[in-house]
C-alpha cells in the first residue's frame, strides 16, 4: 500500500479488552482434557471388553472394534499428557482470559439451557426462545426484529419437519394444545 492511500481500521467495540487477566493457561487445559479423554477411553474400553472383544464363528464380537478405538483414544490421551508434562520448561501461554471466557459463556449457557428447555417445552418453543434471546442479548437487535425472525424461523422449521417431511421432533405442551 502506498503512503498516499488511507487505511481504514474498524475496531469491534464488543471485542474483549487485551489487558484482561488470564483464567487458565494452555498446559492446564491440555492436562485436564487429556485426563478426561483417558477416563472416557478406559470406561469405554472396559465396557466393550465386557461386551466381548474376540472373534467368534460369525466374525468379531460387538465390542471388538470399539475396544480397539478406545485403546487408540487412550494412547492419544497418554501422548497428550506426556507432551504437556515434557513441555513444562517452556513459557506457558494463556488459554483464555476473563473477558474471552465471559463471551464464550454468553453463548454456552443459553445453548445449554436450550438443550434442557427442549426436554420440557419442545424443540420449537426452545428454538424460538434461543433465537430471540441471542438476537436481542448478543446481537443487540431490535426486539420486534428478534421476535419476528425467531417466529418465522421456528414456523418454517415446523412446516418443513413436521408437515412436509413428517419427522418426529421433540414436542411440548404448546404443540399438544394445537393437536400435534
Amino acid at each position: 500500500m502506498s503512503e498516499s492511500e488511507i487505511e481504514i481500521v474498524v475496531d469491534d467495540p464488543t471485542a474483549p479488552e487485551p489487558d484482561s487477566p488470564p483464567v487458565t493457561d494452555t498446559r492446564v487445559v491440555d492436562v485436564t482434557v487429556s485426563l478426561l479423554l483417558l477416563a472416557l477411553a478406559l470406561t469405554l474400553g472396559f465396557d466393550n471388553w465386557r461386551t466381548g472383544i474376540a472373534w467368534d464363528s460369525t466374525g468379531p464380537q460387538a465390542g471388538y472394534f470399539p475396544f480397539y478405538l478406545s485403546v487408540i483414544l487412550a494412547g492419544a490421551s497418554l501422548y497428550g499428557l506426556v507432551t504437556a508434562f515434557l513441555g513444562r520448561n517452556e513459557a506457558s501461554e494463556t488459554f483464555v482470559t476473563r473477558a474471552q471466557l465471559r463471551r464464550v459463556t454468553a453463548v454456552f449457557v443459553p445453548t445449554l439451557l436450550f438443550c434442557l428447555v427442549t426436554q420440557f417445552l419442545g424443540l420449537y418453543v426452545a428454538s424460538f426462545l434461543l433465537i430471540s434471546t441471542f438476537m436481542r442479548m448478543v446481537g443487540r437487535i431490535a426486539l420486534w426484529k428478534s421476535l419476528l425472525t425467531a417466529f418465522l424461523f421456528t414456523a418454517i422449521m415446523f412446516v418443513t419437519f413436521d408437515i412436509a417431511f413428517d419427522v418426529i421432533m421433540p414436542k411440548g405442551p404448546l404443540e399438544a394444545a394445537f393437536g400435534y
